[in-house]
């Protein structure tokens, strides 16, 4: 059993001294709603601004990238994200990809991806 724990907290992520940065594929956290006349995309970005993030939408998938830097330069343990990031989100076939738009509040990108009217 000791084993066990010895060899999860040698693990790259649960590392107990250690730099945590470098590239998510998994982050941010988002939602995801399909409305009547929309597909409704959230991401939780905290510590973002708009700047630092960027959007793209072609051949049905939705880019959500960017970089979260940090200003810790000593070693610790730290299980906030750091680094560059890139999610990609596959996109129904109704989906105007040329009318989307973009909101950013308090760390939550919200984007509106409206559908075709079919």
């Amino acid at each position: 059993m000791d084993r066990l724990f010895d060899d999860f907290f040698k693990t790259p992520a649960l590392s107990r001294f250690g730099d945590f940065g470098g590239s998510a594929t998994n982050w941010p956290s988002i939602d995801v709603k399909d409305r009547n006349d929309e597909l409704l995309v959230t991401a939780e970005v905290p510590g973002l601004t708009d700047k630092d993030v960027e959007l793209f939408v072609d051949n049905g998938i939705l880019t959500i990238s960017g970089e979260k830097e940090t200003d810790q330069e000593e070693k610790g343990y730290s299980e906030r994200f750091h680094g560059r990031f890139e999610r990609q989100i596959p996109l129904p076939a109704n989906v105007d990809e040329q009318n989307c738009r973009a909101d950013f509040h308090d760390g939550l990108l919200t984007i509106h991806l409206p559908k075709s009217r079919e």
